[in-house]
């Protein structure tokens, strides 16, 4: 029963595809719209592709994880795989670039994660900004894959 339950609401994600918002990731605050669904309880359910090279690539386009916890950002990058399905490793790099937020824990600014990503035959890692104060919807960045549920 439970895995009917996941399946229709994937499929509800799924369908709301061609409704999703074109807005950019870099307004201010909160622009999530669509439900936050998990594989786990430490890995994201990522269903629709950015379509946009910059998303999670560029400090003017992050992913806006939300929560104030750095277990949302592992969640996020741990519903990811590299292009060819395989395994993501990565590690925290670093934080950068202050930004004016509604969600700061210091009056109104926010600083980005980096994160550094990579896989097993992988010539050179990726970087990947990351807003933990922010709640936007979550895409599957250019070039790489995502887990998808596995039923019994």
């Amino acid at each position: 029963m439970a895995n009917m339950k996941n399946l229709i609401i994937i499929l509800l994600v799924v369908l709301g595809i061609s409704c999703a918002s074109k807005k950019s990731n870099t307004a201010i605050g909160n622009t999530r719209n669509e439900p936050v669904l998990s594989l786990d309880d430490n890995s994201y359910l990522i269903t629709i592709p950015a379509n946009d090279p910059t998303y999670a690539y560029t400090k003017q386009n992050p992913v806006k994880v939300g929560g104030m916890s750095p277990l949302n950002q592992r969640r996020y990058l741990n519903g990811l795989l590299g292009p060819n399905a395989e395994p993501l490793s990565y590690f925290r790099v670093g934080s950068c670039c202050a930004f004016k937020t509604p969600n700061g824990i210091f009056g109104d600014s926010g600083m980005l994660d980096i994160y550094s990503v990579f896989w097993e035959g992988a010539t050179d890692t990726l970087t990947i900004y990351i807003n933990l104060y922010d709640e936007g919807n979550l895409r599957i960045p250019d070039g790489l894959t995502a887990k998808t549920p596995k039923f019994n």
